[in-house]
């Protein structure tokens, strides 16, 4: 595209201006617009220039002024600033003011000059790009798209998400496993305010709690044995944006009450730090548990409760769902197909009254699965009754029906519970009564998968 980039110089002295001029015109995609003074650059403005250089001593302003003016019609322009002298505190005063570069005037600045617009140039194509795979997103994480279904259950979910995206309240996101507790999470970030800003994800079963603190709030360098460099948490990379923590009722008592004087005082100071950060974040929580229980137990502070449940959505099962069950189970059935370049296919009769007699534990997740292998397993165009193949737990004469030594029924357990809780090491230990290191040091023996 020739002449797609529009630059503005802003020279004062002809014979410079006119170097800097022709030395950017040698790239064919640059329109170059040249001014001699602040105000003549003010007014033409609404040709919405792509960058802007400007010398700092012009006859009607210095460069800060200009600066400031270009900045109220327009803050997104990028301004490189040229100045005969080489004034630290000056160029540290602009670079605070949001100044793209600074440059001296000398040899080597018509160089300088070309690498720094093709820098910026870079780096706005690059905004541009991750301004368009947000929207695009926003689109993919639609709340139909996301939730198929008509049932009325899942209408009042689509009502309480939009609720949600209007607003900053905290939201708690509740429901078994499998019922797509994250990508509800997803659905509301990428409908709300804070779209353009990060959706940052951790799974707290997932994290040993050990280092939960460190892993939310960052940590300095030297702040215990192993911290090599300074890391930022999930909170610092999560500001302006959402932080989701997916399985907060695993979360230690101790940290909860740390976590809650994070929310209260919007700020944080990293591990072995002094430093406070000021926060602007959305959270959203999930859990599989009833956390009211778990606080009449005294196993999840009050305070800390209240603090988090914010605007509260419950996902249904999908056994609840109704004919929910036959969208959803057509819908994963023609997005395998067509990811794998297969002929379409559909359910037969009897495959759909199958499903429909299935409780399917796993809700969404397990469908999905189950989908794909059926898909894989099915001759023709048409998934029959003996394709659709349940993961449902063994029975007990399909446990005994080969002998085994103890150790190898105590991995087969184990193995079956992790599968069951999504891998999560702390909910495993939690129902078999057995010490967490125990499981990670059969997933570290390779007697089982972790």
């Amino acid at each position: 595209m020739t002449n797609g980039y529009h630059i503005f110089i802003v020279e004062d002295d002809p014979w410079y201006g006119e170097i800097l001029q022709y030395h950017l015109s040698l790239n064919p995609d640059y329109k170059v617009t040249k001014f001699m003074n602040g105000e003549d650059c003010i007014r033409e403005l609404h040709q919405k220039p792509d960058l802007i250089t400007m010398d700092y001593s012009l006859p009607d302003m210095n460069g800060a002024e200009l600066l400031k003016q270009v900045q109220q019609v327009n803050p997104n322009i990028p301004v490189v600033i040229i100045s005969a002298q080489e004034d630290v505190t000056t160029a540290i005063e602009l670079y605070k003011k949001g100044i793209a570069d600074y440059l001296v005037k000398d040899d080597h600045t018509k160089d300088l000059l070309w690498n720094a617009v093709n820098r910026i140039r870079e780096n706005q194509a690059l905004k541009k790009e991750v301004e368009i795979l947000r929207e695009e997103l926003g689109h993919k994480y639609e709340f139909g798209k996301i939730i198929i279904g008509s049932s009325a259950p899942i209408k009042k979910i689509f009502t309480l998400m939009e609720k949600a995206a209007r607003t900053n309240i905290n939201v708690s996101v509740t429901g078994e496993t499998g019922t797509g507790k994250e990508l509800v999470a997803k659905a509301i970030h990428y409908h709300s305010d804070r779209k353009k800003k990060p959706f940052v994800a951790l799974n707290m079963a997932a994290i040993p709690a050990e280092l939960l603190e460190s892993e939310l709030f960052g940590h300095e360098k030297g702040a215990f044995t192993g911290a090599l460099a300074r890391k930022n948490g999930k909170f610092e990379e999560a500001n302006g944006g959402t932080l989701f923590l997916d399985e907060i009722g695993e979360m230690d008592v101790n940290l909860q009450s740390k976590l809650l004087r994070v929310l209260q005082e919007r700020e944080l100071t990293r591990v072995g730090g002094t430093d406070k950060i000021k926060l602007d974040i959305r959270l959203i929580v999930a859990t599989h548990k009833n956390l009211a229980e778990q606080v009449k137990q005294g196993k999840f502070r009050e305070d800390f409760y209240y603090r988090i449940m914010g605007l509260p959505i419950e996902l249904p099962p999908l056994r609840e769902r109704g004919n929910d069950l036959l969208l959803l189970a057509k819908f994963f059935l023609d997005e395998f197909c067509k990811d794998n370049k297969l002929p379409a296919k559909q359910f037969s009769t009897r495959a759909k009254e199958r499903l429909l007699k299935y409780d399917f534990p796993g809700n969404v997740r397990e469908l999905k699965s189950m989908v794909d292998l059926a898909a894989v397993m099915a001759d023709g165009d048409e998934i029959q009754e003996e394709d659709i193949r349940f993961s449902a737990p063994q029975s007990e004469e399909d446990i005994f029906a080969k002998e085994k030594t103890l150790k190898e029924y105590t991995n087969q357990i184990v193995q079956h519970f992790l599968n069951k809780y999504n891998h999560s090491v702390l909910k495993v230990a939690e129902k078999l009564d057995v010490g967490k290191s125990t499981i990670y040091k059969m997933i570290q023996e390779k007697e089982i998968e972790g």
